[in-house]
């Protein structure tokens, strides 16, 4: 028999979105503090391009790998009580960066941030299948964009003036602190999330096989990944780039850093709000998401070439673009899976969507800082994302089929049958 909604009432609803979206601006905080302070660690502990770009793809390793088995214990546990503890991960983490003495230290403590991390995305998408109505699902991704998108805009700003006056290690024993209050209200928070028998007996349940076996988990999958390359070079050397390459001071760079990421943030809330207002006026949620995605990677590729051509004030204009387009197209990225794979299936879909979207976050940094040790410059690092810009194309306009619901009884019964 079909499973009963889950959905909860509109005001459980938004509180449940507003700490989610709260704990994934958290996220982005964390994670981006080692960008922000780059170029002081570097200049401390004496790394070289090549190992600053180790530490930055450190985080991505781990987060990686246990973006698949979160997205199985989400399901298999309750996303609630997951989430909770791999915000207490992260926040631990973040906090001992403060006391790290080298180059191992650090290495070591960036790959348990991204262990506690990797709990984010499949935990929230999950609890937004599971408890937001569909009319409301772009708002929803919308508010969770805004959240993880004004993180490296609060966190580079407030981050970097307090890095200018105080360092860079007082600044992470803070930023750990203060993350781990998130933990009060959340335990406060209730929701029914189906279990593990509820779902096998559920007609529309799928295996995880079946969900391996879906074209549009590809298509968004190597969409994702080519957005994320493109957003993970931007956070982890745009700091650098802008003190190294065009001569920017800490507090300069933190204002035109922070400045570009809360535009982005601003895009992607409206793009969730109109979005949802465009679908219930009839227009396809397929046309919409799908759009808004091409919008990114064509006015993507124009924009990273600006920025490593044109003059300053050219640059700067270029970063602004690019940081509304891949705003706008935000809320689509989790709201895609979250309509065709549905609650049951939300948090192992977005557990692999994420996976292969993120290791553009091992490749992104790593590649960036190799590219620059051997030619002086970021020119080769800026042409390389027009490449990978492309691939973005394919996958979310070629690959991935009609965004609706997927019914996973009957491609299961269609698959039996052949």
């Amino acid at each position: 028999m079909p499973q009963a909604d889950m959905r909860r009432p509109p005001t459980a609803s938004r509180r449940l979105v507003l700490l989610v979206s709260a704990a994934l601006f958290i996220n982005y905080v964390d994670r981006g503090n080692l960008a922000t302070a780059a170029p002081l660690i570097q200049d401390q502990l004496h790394l070289s391009a090549t190992q600053l770009g180790t530490l930055l793809s450190a985080f991505y390793y781990s987060y990686v790998l246990a973006m698949v088995p979160v997205g199985w214990l989400a399901e298999r546990f309750g996303a609630h009580r997951i989430l909770g503890a791999g915000v207490a991960l992260w926040s631990i983490s973040t906090f001992l960066t403060g006391f790290a003495g080298g180059f191992v230290s650090l290495l070591l403590l960036r790959l348990l941030l991204g262990l506690g991390e990797s709990a984010g995305f499949p935990c929230g998408s999950k609890l937004v299948a599971v408890a937001v109505e569909p009319s409301r699902i772009g708002m929803a991704n919308g508010m969770m964009a805004f959240g993880y998108l004004v993180g490296p805009a609060l966190g580079t700003v407030i981050g970097g003036l307090l890095m200018s006056y105080v360092g860079w290690r007082p600044v992470f024993v803070l930023f750990g602190a203060l993350s781990l209050l998130w933990l009060w209200p959340w335990s406060r928070v209730r929701i029914a999330e189906p279990t593990p028998r509820a779902a096998a007996e559920g007609s529309e349940s799928p295996t995880f096989v079946q969900i391996l076996r879906e074209r549009g988990l590809w298509g968004a999958s190597l969409g994702h990944f080519a957005s994320n390359y493109n957003f993970y070079f931007v956070l982890a050397w745009l700091p650098s780039y802008l003190v190294k390459e065009r001569g920017f001071s800490i507090q300069a760079m933190a204002g035109v850093a922070g400045s570009a990421y809360l535009i982005n943030a601003l895009a992607g809330l409206f793009s969730g709000w109109a979005s949802d207002r465009w679908i219930r006026s009839g227009r396809s949620a397929s046309v919409i998401y799908k759009a808004t995605q091409a919008l990114n990677h064509l006015a993507s590729i124009a924009a990273m070439a600006g920025m490593a051509l044109l003059p300053v004030h050219g640059s700067v204009a270029c970063l602004f673009v690019y940081e509304i387009v891949v705003g706008l197209s935000s809320p689509g990225i989790y709201a895609i899976p979250q309509i065709m794979a549905g609650p049951t299936a939300a948090a192992r879909w977005v557990g692999v969507q994420n996976m292969c979207g993120n290791i553009a976050g091992i490749l992104a940094p790593q590649i960036t800082g190799i590219l620059i040790d051997a030619t002086g410059s970021y020119m080769s690092a800026f042409a390389l994302t027009g490449v990978v810009n492309a691939l973005g194309l394919i996958g979310w306009i070629w690959i991935l089929p009609r965004v609706a619901p997927l019914r996973w009884d009957l491609l299961g019964a269609m698959r039996e049958a052949h």
